[in-house]
């Protein structure tokens, strides 16, 4: 990706997996992935906070146009 995107994880070309170590998730976090979905035409992405007692509770899958 150019322009100083740069996604954490792209799993199989389908799906993008950004991690994140905060102590909770904000809007703008969902917004970048959703934004590196649109940038790369994918449809679904995780959005995971390692920064969490439960990682169930701390994964979120984001869709683009679905």
């Amino acid at each position: 990706m150019e322009h100083g995107f740069r996604l954490d994880l792209l799993v199989n070309k389908k799906v993008i997996v950004e991690i994140k170590s905060v102590d909770a998730l904000l809007d703008v976090h969902h917004k970048q992935l959703l934004t590196y979905l649109k940038l790369n035409q994918l449809k679904l992405g995780l959005l995971i906070n390692f920064n969490s007692t439960n990682l169930n509770k701390s994964m979120t899958r984001i869709v683009n146009n679905l």
